[in-house]
């Protein structure tokens, strides 16, 4: 194929219409391009076609495809399996497992790929979409180890997919090789789920573990990145905001609330983004309300 060229066999037979049974097949030997295997087969077709309807039989066998008449012609006989080559391993000997034993391996074997595949999007609810994009990035294991140790599977797949794959790809590594465990992942999870870390701030914890600087609670304990949940110092924050942009303030009491964000902006830069952006949005509609 890397040198545009192709080599194929076409093998075609009929089947009587509603019948479900193949009839015997021809071999046509190295077509070398798909407009020529559309015509061999046309010609198979309406060759094998004419045979049967002229109570013949069609003889399995090699045929040689020419491209100047778009025509096949019989190559060599093919009527039994020795004509195949096909002959015993001498190096072999037969084998004939009891149908117990066959039992017990079955019943020892791990659950197979195509099985979990299945189970595991039913019980996260994901779809085909999703579970191939887990697969692709490497993170299908990953993700289940996170949802094991917590995390809903919708932040593990979050997180790995998301956050982590761009990390790992940036690094020049696949996602098994980044140095972040699992219950790792679903403890940054549960940070923001709890409220403790927006997603911003979970980002910077992320790469904080990441760089070798402890597990997430060490790391928002050292580093100070917990959202800023007092009230007090929120209000502070937004009425600070409001007083230094009153012609934002104005826009917002004469009702266009989209101005807001203006506002959510400079609270989020005046906590180092550590407040929650949507109790920042609450508390500056509330004051100008």
């Amino acid at each position: 194929m890397e040198e545009g060229s192709l080599r194929c066999d076409v093998n075609t037979s009929l089947s009587p219409r509603d019948s479900g049974v193949w009839g015997t097949r021809t071999e046509t030997k190295n077509v070398n391009s798909l407009r020529s295997v559309q015509r061999a087969v046309r010609f198979e077709i309406e060759r094998q076609a004419a045979v049967l309807d002229a109570g013949g039989r069609v003889i399995q066998e090699t045929r040689h495809f020419h491209e100047d008449t778009g025509t096949t012609t019989s190559g060599r006989s093919k009527e039994e399996a020795q004509d195949y080559r096909y002959f015993p391993e001498p190096d072999l000997v037969p084998v004939a497992p009891s149908r117990e034993w066959v039992e017990q391996i079955r019943a020892e074997l791990p659950e197979l790929p195509a099985a979990r595949w299945t189970r595991l999007q039913a019980e996260w609810s994901l779809s085909e979409a999703d579970m191939t994009a887990l697969r692709n990035a490497g993170a299908l294991d990953l993700v289940a180890e996170t949802i094991a140790a917590g995390a809903s599977p919708s932040d593990a797949r979050k997180w790995w997919v998301g956050e982590l794959a761009r990390r790992a790809n940036e690094a020049g590594t696949d996602l098994a090789g980044l140095s972040i465990k699992p219950a790792e992942v679903a403890r940054v999870a549960e940070l923001v789920v709890q409220g403790a870390l927006n997603d911003q701030l979970a980002r910077q914890v992320l790469d904080r573990v990441l760089a070798g600087q402890g597990t997430p609670d060490e790391v928002v304990a050292a580093r100070g990145l917990a959202v800023v949940s007092d009230e007090g110092a929120l209000t502070a924050a937004v009425d600070q905001a409001i007083a230094a942009n009153p012609d934002v303030a104005a826009k917002i009491r004469d009702g266009k609330v989209a101005a807001a964000g203006v506002l959510v902006g400079a609270v989020m830069r005046a906590t180092g983004r550590q407040a929650d952006g949507t109790r920042v949005r609450e508390l500056i509609l509330d004051r100008l309300s």
